[in-house]
């Protein structure tokens, strides 16, 4: 059976053309017309992605995501949002709540399915880890900062700390690498599909964001102005 997406919009048509398309692909598709009608389905069964429209009456996309990612059973849940907003606040908003990729409307059904191949083999095989051995226990400890690359799980002081998978892919990479400078574009390049357009300011997003998640360590990802960003001792 095919990966499980849920598609959520309350353009009637351009679900049915999403479902019709990722169904030729060979995923399964549900679809909801509502933020609300959406909650009801995620908390009833599991789904491998989701793909949401932010523009909606009620619950809108980005309270949607908000909700889901504070919720532990559905936090870790991949996120498109689609969105006939235009601007790179509303990007970066997108981004800043966790979205794993954001494709703006009119949609292009070729670009659609590339991405989402992407996000889904992003978040099964997380590039670059999988064949991490860093220790005999196969976990990565900086301080009070544990990854365990089986689980894919992190802890900070204890504490379990939840990631998106490209925020668990940085700070795996970094830590990996301590004391290297890698620049924005060879972030991109090793951590993000070859097949996925992304934006620059889309790593300095989720370099702010896992520097809050990880506290009180999230001082170690440093910034060397005009080359990019590296984990320092």
């Amino acid at each position: 059976m095919g990966k499980r997406i849920l598609v959520v919009d309350d353009e009637a048509d351009l679900a049915e053309i999403l479902s019709f398309n990722l169904r030729a692909e060979g995923f399964e598709v549900e679809t909801a017309a509502s933020g609300e009608e959406a909650l009801a389905l995620l908390r009833a069964r599991s789904y491998d992605l989701l793909l949401l429209d932010v523009m909606m009456e009620g619950i809108s996309g980005f309270s949607l995501a908000e909700i889901l990612k504070k919720d532990q059973n559905t936090a870790a849940l991949p996120i498109i949002f689609i969105t006939a907003l235009d601007g790179e606040e509303e990007t970066v908003r997108g981004l800043d709540l966790g979205a794993d990729d954001y494709i703006p409307k009119p949609l292009s059904m070729v670009e659609v399915k590339a991405r989402v191949r992407a996000v889904l083999r992003r978040a099964q095989s997380q590039t670059g880890l999988q064949a991490a051995v860093i220790n005999p226990s196969n976990t990565l400890r900086f301080k009070g900062i544990d990854i365990d690359l089986e689980a894919k799980t992190v802890r900070v002081e204890g504490r379990s700390v939840t990631l998106t998978h490209l925020e668990y892919e940085v700070l795996a990479f970094l830590l990996r690498h301590r004391g290297r400078v890698y620049s924005r574009a060879e972030l991109i390049n090793r951590l993000w599909p070859a097949d996925t357009i992304v934006l620059e300011r889309t790593v300095d997003v989720n370099i702010t964001r896992l520097r809050r998640k990880i506290e009180p360590y999230g001082g170690h990802i440093k910034t060397r102005f005009g080359f990019g960003y590296y984990f320092s001792e």
